[in-house]
């Protein structure tokens, strides 16, 4: 029997999901044909697709793709493009399905490479059943003299966090994902540069690090991981998911990450915290707009894949409007309106129809085909930066100057 490999991002909620979808399938299509799920992290994902060619060499016909690595696999004439088989064969209401901000990484001069997996902008994750607690209220205001409210600031962030540290109780103020896998660290730099008002690119579209926001940036981050006691111990070997079960836990009192750790949190049975979660914008400098920061996961055909059409008529049935709600109830984030403002789901997950102002205001990264260097670059830099004496100036500088070389 002919069989397809899928090579899936690793999260429990995703692979559950994809089982089911999978299953339901089987069952509404006439099929011949096998599917073998391969869940892998970050790294061994990107290590399969973008450097061992698992992309051409047929070893996968479906994969997890992420926005960050689109342009090079793209660049690298590694995804099928989807175009014939939408016109021939529609995904199910696909003009209005999408809000634009999931359309365009994927779209390459109208060369369509993949269809939205799943989303959620990074947003301010945050213990409802804490801050609404009348002692924790109480407490607070006796010990800062103002009230307990959902930080705005950063200071005021790291005011709460230390309040809610009580490591007797196994309970932490917050939790950042510092595991240097070219991601994370990435991400929480990009919002700390904007949150100050800075902006990754000069008026030439080139990466500039070299510039006081970045500093101030770094400097923070390096001090959270350096000085404060308020955060997570595992902080520096987390990723985004670690970073999530910790916050599922009961762990964590706030967190800056993605939106669908929330969601998961707030409605998966094994979480500790399910029914008491909330989200708000991230801190940032008065004056400055809260930033959040879109980076979504797509499904795509592999170009080397032997069974393309198959690939793609799954796919077409796995983001139809029943599964990709199907897949927000098991955990993910379905991307579709549909979704966003399904009654049954805003009923479980209160705060779930608020994806549409996150979206509205949430900033992407560069598309370049060498951005996953460039990113490994300044990853490495922040990594650096938790242990490093060299002030955050001299690290910087040397990144751009590595960075000058490959843009």
């Amino acid at each position: 029997m002919a069989k397809l490999r899928f090579a899936v991002r690793q999260f429990g909620p995703f692979e559950q999901a994809l089982q089911s979808c999978w299953q339901s399938y089987k069952e509404s299509h006439n099929i011949a044909i096998d599917m073998e799920f391969v869940p892998m992290n970050l790294e061994q994902l990107y290590d399969a697709l973008l450097v061992r060619d698992g992309l051409h060499n047929g070893e996968w016909d479906i994969v997890h793709i992420n926005t960050d690595w689109i342009a090079k696999a793209y660049a690298d004439k590694g995804l099928y493009v989807l175009n014939d088989f939408l016109d021939t064969q529609p995904v199910e209401a696909y003009n209005n399905a999408w809000s634009p901000s999931l359309l365009s990484f994927q779209n390459f001069d109208g060369e369509v490479v993949g269809l939205p997996f799943h989303d959620g902008p990074e947003c301010l994750v945050v213990r409802e059943d804490l801050f609404s607690s009348a002692i924790e209220q109480e407490n607070f205001f006796k010990q800062y003299q103002r009230p307990l409210e959902v930080p705005r600031t950063w200071s005021d962030f790291l005011q709460v966090a230390s309040f809610f540290t009580r490591p007797e109780q196994h309970l932490y103020g917050t939790i950042f994902a510092g595991y240097p896998d070219g991601h994370n660290a990435v991400f929480d730099f990009c919002i700390q540069l904007w949150s100050r008002g800075g902006e990754l690119l000069d008026e030439r579209g080139k990466i500039d690090l070299n510039q006081p926001m970045a500093i101030a940036a770094l400097d923070f981050y390096r001090r959270l991981f350096k000085q404060e006691s308020c955060l997570h111990p595992n902080s520096a070997i987390s990723e985004s998911v670690k970073a999530g079960e910790a916050f599922a836990n009961g762990e964590v009192a706030m967190m800056v990450n993605w939106f669908g750790f929330a969601s998961w949190a707030q409605i998966d049975a094994s979480s500790s915290v399910k029914g008491r979660v909330n989200i708000a914008p991230i801190p940032a400098d008065l004056l400055v707009p809260s930033p959040s920061l879109n980076v979504y996961w797509l499904y795509a055909i592999a170009q080397g894949s032997k069974l393309k059409e198959q690939a793609y008529d799954f796919l077409r049935f796995a983001v139809g409007k029943e599964q990709d709600r199907l897949l927000t109830l098991a955990g993910g984030v379905g991307c579709r309106y549909s979704t966003w403002y399904d009654d049954t789901i805003n009923a479980n997950i209160p705060f779930y129809n608020k994806l549409g102002e996150l979206h509205e205001t949430a900033r992407t990264l560069p598309r370049l085909s060498n951005w996953p260097d460039i990113a490994h670059i300044i990853d490495k830099t922040v990594s650096d930066a938790i242990v490093a004496d060299a002030a955050s100036s001299a690290l910087l500088a040397e990144a751009q100057a590595k960075i000058n070389k490959i843009q």
